[in-house]
């Protein structure tokens, strides 16, 4: 049964600060101490959230205590953030229990090992699927279904609006059935899908294949981001979705070696490589979506399982130590469990929140400057004269620059603290080469000219693990953050769609016309950046105006009895 503070809330809470040792060490009783001895609290100061800042000459105690204050550590609070009776993880819910930092550090490595690993793994296996088929267009496979780059577009739009439109509706049945069970189906599922692609014989099977794999592995990202978010702390998660998507970098690295590897397999039984190559990394993935029906638990207390053991993979102190530590940074997780649908009256209140839009905005427009010459390298470094197995080897070093600039980006935002400036140094990285390319005459200068300009454009720091971050901190209760994830992922989608548009037949194999196109948008893109600093900026000086000329009873009333939720309430602070 979860303990609930009785005290007065003002008065515990001194209480707490005096008796509070200057050391902030953790008692060996602390956890079992009465209500009437509260345990003290562990000092606020500036977190050291990676390893090399504990180190050297840092004031990093490992031994001190870890707890930090919340709601609920004041009676008169606690009381109007409790978790609902049904939560999952209530039963190691506690506002009395207290831990170390070493403990915390620790615990965290190890969710590293247990879910975070898998989670890179399941998305590496996505990215196998979806993105093999630019591997496949070095070896001849538009000639020999008898299309054209046209064609290619559209497979590229129809898979894009299928992934886009499967968005939401699979968020809400995961969030319905529990994302341990819907994500390893979703695998299994879009895996058969893509091994089947061995037997396309021409433009229509092509387009039917590509929008089942759109609609099979649409919802699959924000689905983990939901998963992950019952395991980490806000910050924690940002970092872990710079991991996450370095993931999808790693298997486009290893998807080139694959291909250079099963291209090669031409001939073999008198059947093309390409074919070869959606086979096998079709089977592939089924065989990781099997293993996900085993390796995902339904969440910090529930790991017990014949495959994962019966002692599962936390003790009891660990469990506490994941739940207590993510709800009293974010109380909003306690709102919902993990098997509770979302309701249409509480997707219409997610849908029409406006606050998150202007994150939306950005979803549809970053990535458009470079996702498209992305599509179509493997286009125009065949166009340029090189061979298949050359142009799947010179599509590896943009990926690794991308993965080293995508982690020190995503370092950065949680050392600084600050999202939006961050986020448009991608835009910033792509300006002068974007200038380059629409000024000189790309047609006379040496091809090893033009790949080094467009592997450096391509290698830009990507801002998306920031800005999905942003967009589930902004959000502030599960309900919206599970909606909200699938909106943005939807508009980033939509992006790739445009994205898929800008570059035509008639422009290839230099895209002069195109990369105008891309110019424009970049410098659109700076000034769309400016603009939602400015509203969110605005949105909390108005909040914090209203709250300050709120006596403390004024606002101990409005947490009473007010309806306001989510980042609705007068409480809350945007993140930018």
């Amino acid at each position: 049964m979860a303990t609930v503070l009785t005290r007065s809330g003002n008065a515990a809470a001194e209480k707490v600060r005096r008796e509070h040792d200057s050391d902030g060490k953790l008692e060996p009783d602390a956890s079992s101490t009465s209500i009437n001895s509260i345990p003290p609290l562990g000092v606020v100061v500036e977190e050291k959230r990676f390893w090399f800042q504990r180190g050297g000459r840092s004031n990093y105690d490992p031994d001190a205590i870890a707890t930090l204050p919340s709601v609920y550590d004041d009676a008169e609070t606690a009381e109007k953030y409790q978790p609902r009776s049904d939560w999952e993880n209530l039963s190691r819910f506690d506002p009395l229990f207290r831990w170390t930092w070493a403990e915390e550090y620790k615990l965290v490595h190890k969710i590293d090992f247990r879910i975070m690993v898998w989670a890179c793994i399941m998305f590496m296996a996505l990215e196998l699927d979806r993105a093999n088929i630019g591997q496949a267009l070095t070896d001849n496979f538009l000639p020999e279904l008898g299309m054209i780059t046209n064609d290619y577009n559209l497979g590229n739009t129809v898979f894009k609006l299928s992934f886009l439109c499967a968005e939401l509706p699979s968020q809400l049945v995961s969030k319905w059935v529990g994302p341990d069970r819907w994500i390893p189906a979703q695998m299994v599922l879009w895996s058969i899908v893509a091994a089947a692609q061995f037997w396309l014989s021409g433009r229509t099977s092509f387009l039917v294949c590509r929008s089942l794999l759109g609609i099979l592995q649409g919802g699959f990202i924000p689905d983990i981001i939901l998963y992950l978010s019952y395991f980490y702390k806000h910050h924690e998660l940002s970092l872990r979705l710079g991991f996450f998507w370095t993931a999808m970098s790693i298997a486009d690295i290893l998807s080139a070696l694959l291909a250079y590897g099963l291209l090669h397999m031409r001939g073999v039984h008198g059947i093309s490589g390409w074919r070869w190559l959606f086979l096998v990394e079709g089977l592939l993935t089924l065989v990781i979506g099997v293993f996900a029906f085993a390796l995902m638990p339904a969440g910090p207390v529930q790991t017990k399982s014949w495959f994962r053991g019966q002692k599962g993979w936390f003790n009891e102190r660990e469990e506490k130590i994941i739940v207590n530590r993510v709800i009293r940074e974010d109380p909003s997780k306690g709102g919902m469990h993990n098997r509770q649908p979302i309701t249409p009256r509480l997707l219409w209140q997610s849908l029409k929140d406006f606050d998150l839009w202007p994150l939306y905005a950005l979803g549809l427009v970053f990535q458009i400057p470079m996702t498209t010459p992305a599509q179509y390298l493997t286009l125009t470094l065949r166009g340029l004269g090189f061979d298949t197995f050359q142009t799947n080897l010179l599509a590896i070093p943009y990926t690794v620059l991308h993965i080293i600039t995508m982690l020190i980006l995503s370092y950065l935002a949680e050392i600084v603290k600050e999202q939006t400036f961050l986020s448009m140094s991608g835009q910033i990285w792509s300006l002068p080469f974007l200038i380059y390319l629409n000024v000189v005459d790309t047609s006379k200068i040496n091809r090893w000219v033009l790949y080094a300009v467009t592997t450096l454009l391509l290698g830009y720091p990507n801002p998306h693990p920031i800005q999905v971050g942003w967009n589930s901190r902004n959000s502030n209760t599960v309900r919206s953050r599970t909606v909200s994830a699938a909106c943005y992922n939807m508009f980033v989608q939509a992006s790739g769609i445009i994205s898929s548009n800008i570059y035509r037949t008639d422009d290839a194999p230099l895209y002069r016309r195109g990369n105008r196109a891309l110019l424009g948008i970049v410098c659109m893109n700076i000034a769309l950046y400016g603009i939602v600093k400015v509203y969110y900026v605005s949105r909390n000086r108005y909040r914090d105006k209203k709250w300050d000329a709120m006596t403390v009873e004024e606002r101990l009333n409005y947490l009473s009895t007010t309806t306001d939720q989510g980042n609705k309430r007068l409480d809350f602070r945007f993140a930018h």
